[in-house]
Parts: C-alpha cells; structure tokens; sequence
C-alpha cells in the first residue's frame, strides 16, 4: 500500500531534494522529441525526448491536451491547428522570445523546467510544470535540456508510476471480486 500512500500523497516520493537543480551549460543534453506513446496502462500518454545519438532518453508525462496538442503539430502534411499561436504572435509582437527550456527539478510526481527569456523587461526565465508547457515548446522550436542527473531521476520516476499502476490495477481487481459495487 506504500505506493497507493505515495501518489496520493506525491511530497513522500523520495526521487530528489526538491531543489531545483544547479547546472553549467556545458553539463546540458541536448533532447529532441521522438515520439509519444501511451503509459502500459494506457492511462498517460507520455513523449520521449532523446539526444542526437540515442543514448540518453527522457519519458515526460503529459496530460492529455497536451499530448493531443503535440500529436497534431507534429503531423507536417497538414496545417496544425494550435492553441499557441496567440501566444507565439503576442511574444513575436512584444520582441520576447524562449531561449531554451532546461528540465530542472522533480517534486511529487511531477518534472518541471525553466524557460529561458529574451527580450523580456522584468524576467529572464520563468518555472513551469513540463507537462503544462510541452506543446508550447515543441511548437515554438524551443532548444530542450536536460542533466544526466535529472534523466536518471526521471527513469526513476517513470519506473515507480509504473509500479504504481500496475499495483492499483491489481488492487482494483481484487476489491471488485469482494465489492459489489466496485467497477
């Protein structure tokens, strides 16, 4: 039951410190987008970001729009309708523009990054959930980032949602044999 404990009460989940990440931008990976695919319990759709040779892969979960937003615009045969092209035309307008967006820090379940700003007159970078700014990202072609550090907490991570599903899943499964009102 520790895992059931741990997703609902994600502070417990012991992958990091909390703390954003200190990093040299020497020390980053360079990721691209390869593909999106579903959790093995077809609960979550999450993308798969690479570096150029393969060997290092990040999984981020997304939530569903986002992940619907990121399938559209990566079809190239068609025109993409994105919700981003306010945004991408007001910071054209405005002269601002993101740099890059550096994977920074896990806490609960979630990964957060900060986007890097230009042309901004009171900030230079701001920290968001990855899964709330993903399909901005992708659509804006903004450079993305990762340590090795943060890969590897983040495998960690993806390994212990898993286990968490699966476990429900089989919890579920035996509560219904006994409830009658369970689905």
């Amino acid at each position: 039951m520790t895992i059931l404990n741990d997703f609902l009460n994600p502070q417990s989940v012991n992958l990091a410190d909390n703390q954003e990440e200190i990093f040299h931008q020497k020390d980053l990976i360079e990721l691209k987008p390869y593909g999106i695919s579903i959790a093995p319990n077809n609960e979550r759709p999450f993308l798969l970001l690479k570096n150029s040779n393969g060997e290092h892969v990040l999984p981020v979960f997304l939530n569903p729009l986002e992940a619907g937003v990121a399938l559209t615009q990566s079809n190239k045969s068609i025109t993409p309708l994105t919700p981003h092209r306010f945004a991408r035309e007001l910071m054209k307008s405005l002269d601002v523009s993101i740099q890059q967006m550096v994977f920074v820090q896990i806490k609960g379940l979630h990964q957060f990054v900060r986007l890097y700003l230009q042309g901004h007159p009171k900030m230079n970078s701001i920290k968001l959930r990855a899964d709330e700014v993903m399909s901005l990202a992708l659509e804006m072609n903004v450079p993305i980032f990762a340590t090795l550090a943060h890969i590897q907490k983040a495998k960690l991570l993806n390994a212990q949602m898993e286990s968490f599903s699966e476990d429900f899943i089989k919890k579920a499964k035996s509560l219904q044999k006994n409830q009658l009102y369970m689905m």
